[in-house]
């Protein structure tokens, strides 16, 4: 297998990287040579992706068997489209990283691949689409909608879209599992998310990575949901984050109501935590189908930890500082209950 992956060199990308290397195939990477270190044994190409000289030189480095784009999500439609154009005659086939987002139901209702998805054209400029008032839909779902209609329209049956929920793991630079290990870590009464039995979903940066690069060897095309078939319930995450730290934390289950009530943040002052019905519902048996393996998130939990407790650090990325509730606010909560 010749493959290109666009980015490469953190956390998604370089999971693929490193998974593609170990099964010997031939891997250029293309990124702008900004965040992350290229792996060794790559055809490291930089370049930025929205310049059409860039991607006519890196057309020149193929042919490759597929592509793995993991570097558009924060581009609009013609600039992915631009993209798959210019490398289309140097590719069989595009697995393009997508999100949950691009449904209209999201995230109040269940979800599985044939959901109706938010609609955006391929060559939409990033002004196209809206937030709702109470935060759904999203302008950056429908700018990932558009993203995919451009894959599909170049790509057509060599098309492969992935859809995950929350990917977690060693190398995340979000924050939200290392927030919780840190919380865990530091112990006494934490602030939890009732029901303690909530199922979630996240799922491994390595199962997504094994995954898509599967897809980049078969002949699937369309739309996978990527989520934990299984999950693990809140009490259980949280019993795995104090496990693994040696925290002498006891978690404290709050009412969603009250939380609402004391101005938490969901998605963020609580990472992973979300009222919204369908965000834990969204139907992956697809993708299983095709072979998708989820390991235990416990393993996730673990091995997370032992990267960052080993001084793991991620790429800097501005999302990092909006996860997790400041101590006082928290403690101030606690004391009211």
């Amino acid at each position: 297998m010749r493959l290109l992956v666009m980015g490469g060199t953190w956390f998604l990308g370089r999971h693929i990287v490193d998974g593609a290397l170990a099964r010997g195939w031939q891997v250029t990477t293309f990124n702008r040579g900004r965040s992350g270190r290229d792996a060794d044994g790559v055809d490291a190409v930089h370049g930025n992706r929205t310049n059409p000289i860039d991607l006519e030189h890196l057309a020149g480095h193929g042919p490759w068997d597929a592509v793995i784009d993991t570097s558009s999500s924060e581009l609009p439609p013609r600039d992915v489209l631009a993209a798959v154009t210019a490398l289309r005659p140097a590719a069989r086939r595009w697995v393009h990283i997508s999100t949950v987002s691009v449904y209209e139901g999201w995230p109040h209702k269940p979800l599985n691949d044939a959901s109706p998805l938010l609609d955006c054209p391929a060559d939409a400029d990033e002004s196209y689409g809206y937030t709702g008032p109470d935060g759904s839909p999203t302008q950056y779902g429908f700018q990932k909608a558009g993203g995919e209609r451009a894959v599909t329209e170049v790509f057509g049956d060599g098309a492969v879209l992935l859809r995950p929920g929350v990917i977690l793991g060693p190398g995340e630079y979000v924050g939200r599992l290392p927030w919780w290990l840190e919380r865990a870590k530091r112990g006494g009464r934490i602030l939890a998310p009732a029901p303690a039995e909530q199922r979630i979903q996240p799922v491994d940066v390595r199962d997504v990575a094994a995954f898509a690069l599967n897809q980049a060897a078969g002949s699937a095309s369309g739309g996978f949901n990527i989520t934990h078939p299984k999950g693990i319930t809140f009490r259980s995450f949280l019993e795995a984050c104090l496990a693994e730290t040696g925290g002498a934390g006891a978690p404290a289950w709050v009412n969603p109501g009250v939380l609402i009530e004391q101005g938490v943040k969901q998605w963020t002052e609580l990472p992973l935590w979300r009222t919204h019905a369908g965000v834990w519902a969204v139907d992956s048996s697809h993708a299983v189908a095709a072979g998708f393996q989820c390991r235990p998130l416990a393993d996730t939990i673990r091995d997370t930890w032992r990267w960052w407790a080993g001084d793991g650090r991620p790429v800097d990325h501005p999302r990092w500082a909006e996860h997790g509730i400041a101590p006082e606010k928290e403690a101030k909560i606690l004391a009211s209950l």
